[in-house]
């Protein structure tokens, strides 16, 4: 991960969701009554893809434009408990602002926009510090929301010259119908089925037709001078056009009950957008960032997902100090993102409180999985039978080498991450960097604790910490004659033999 920043650029919008019971419809109307319990606001738009962006660690900073009222401050105080450097072009007009009202189980009730439509002539002039920032960043994303920050001209002639100089950094560009064309050269433009087919019309065909999904990618493409054209698909994945072969198309995890849709294309964004920065592939930055875009979706969409709650230090900081993951951390786990986007914190909190929410039971086990084989898995089925979530803490590379001795692991943790995600046992996996995952259950506080059976009779090292939420540690039965060491030791005597 380098030191520079990731930049995103785009429009931010305060989100709100209201919740509360119905039980009555209203004696004027024939409308449900909402009786307010809970309202909680977060950063949207491009602030979101900002935050998720932050809360994997890196560094990032947010050029957009906010207005001088209540909401833009509010938004801007969000901002800022996620780690993200905030460049302000200024709003002439309010703070966009969409509340979302709801019933406690999830259920949508209306959606309420509020502040005015925008346009370039609204937002500020690019400022030296924005210019600056495109200037010094590792990789920029523009998250557009057709509201003026990607059509500003200063901020284009900058994104301009960043994508035609000789050390250009990687661009990846989410298009809004109502905002201005990707500047030519940029490495990944990404608009969704409905927004290409928009900007494609001369294309025939239903926008959610695989072929004719296919010619608008290439044909947006050779028209907005881009090199690689990626149309997401919702659940049915995305479409990766390069052309310099057929195109890519990457099918989606399905979701499942908790599934939300909001914010998926922000995650898909920022994902994509930090392996490019990280210097991953185009195929490679989108196949990962569908499935974290799947997995975010599933475990209950922006709504879902929190910041951790840590007094006097930025969440993302404090969390990437924790667990490695931070530019002063092992990086273990930053590569296990970056490769697959595996390991991620976020998607375990979502994932746990999604879980909670439903009234359910986390659970979490932990281990270094190298070689994975029968054993494992059945102590992972075991585990997951305990509860209605099951979250793997995995030792990173070095740590594994402290416990293991030199030698080890055989597998590096990226791989050791994505073969524990495809277990069907398994709802998400983080990688953390210490010799045991206490300071990680500290930050996700699990309701089990589940340990292998070689455990047995020993003391843990993690039951203070548990017994200080309340939570409990339980041994599963150990699986005799299922051992990486036995696999690595059977594998040198025959290949000696």
């Amino acid at each position: 991960m380098s030191d520079a920043p990731l930049v995103v650029i785009g429009d931010a919008l305060l989100d709100r969701d209201v919740e509360g019971v119905v039980e009555r419809l209203s004696p004027d109307a024939p409308v449900p009554v909402l009786d307010q319990h809970t309202v909680r606001a977060r950063a949207g738009g491009a602030a979101l893809a900002a935050v998720l962006a932050a809360a994997e660690g890196r560094p990032v900073t947010l050029v957009t434009a906010l207005a001088d009222d209540a909401p833009g401050r509010e938004l801007a105080a969000l901002i800022a408990a996620a780690g993200v450097e905030l460049v302000d072009l200024g709003l002439d007009g309010a703070t966009p602002e969409k509340v979302r009202l709801r019933t406690a189980a999830g259920q949508a009730l209306l959606r309420l926009d509020r502040g005015g439509a925008g346009g370039p002539a609204s937002v500020g002039r690019a400022t030296a510090a924005a210019r600056a920032a495109i200037g010094w960043a590792s990789a920029l994303l523009v998250a557009d929301y057709g509201r003026g920050v990607a059509a500003e001209p200063d901020v284009r002639a900058a994104l301009a010259e960043r994508a035609a100089a000789a050390d250009r950094v990687p661009i990846a560009w989410d298009p809004h119908p109502r905002g201005p064309s990707p500047t030519p050269g940029v490495l990944l433009a990404m608009p969704n089925e409905r927004e290409a087919a928009a900007f494609a019309p001369d294309v025939e065909g239903e926008a959610e037709d695989l072929p004719a999904v296919a010619q608008r990618a290439a044909s947006l493409r050779r028209r907005w001078g881009a090199v690689h054209v990626c149309v997401t698909r919702g659940s049915r994945g995305a479409l990766l056009d390069g052309g310099d072969g057929p195109p890519l198309a990457i099918a989606a995890t399905p979701a499942g009950p908790a599934a939300d849709p909001c914010g998926a294309g922000d995650r898909f964004a920022a994902r994509a957008a930090a392996l490019l920065a990280d210097g991953a592939r185009c195929d490679e930055a989108v196949l990962a960032a569908v499935e974290a875009a799947s997995r975010f979706v599933a475990a209950g969409g922006a709504a879902s997902f929190r910041l951790p709650d840590d007094a006097g230090e930025s969440s993302s900081a404090k969390a990437a100090e924790r667990h490695g993951t931070g530019a002063q951390g092992t990086g273990a786990g930053r590569t296990a993102e970056a490769s697959r986007g595996l390991g991620d914190l976020a998607v375990a909190e979502a994932v746990i409180a999604t879980t909670r929410a439903r009234g359910g039971v986390a659970v979490a086990t932990g281990g270094c999985f190298d070689l994975i084989h029968a054993g494992h898995v059945r102590t992972l089925e075991a585990a997951r039978a305990l509860g209605d979530c099951l979250v793997v803490c995995l030792n990173d590379d070095a740590s594994v080498r402290r416990l293991k001795g030199a030698a080890r692991p055989l597998v590096p943790a990226r791989d050791r991450a994505a073969v524990l995600a495809a277990l069907t046992c398994v709802d998400a996996v983080v990688v953390f960097g210490e010799d045991t995952p206490v300071a990680l259950l500290e930050h996700l506080r699990p309701d089990v604790w589940a340990k292998g059976g070689d455990y047995a009779g020993a003391p843990l090292p993690e039951a203070r910490a548990l017994a200080s939420w309340g939570g409990r540690a339980v041994v599963l039965p150990h699986h005799a004659g299922h051992s990486t060491t036995r696999l690595i030791e059977e594998a040198a005597n025959r290949a000696a033999s």
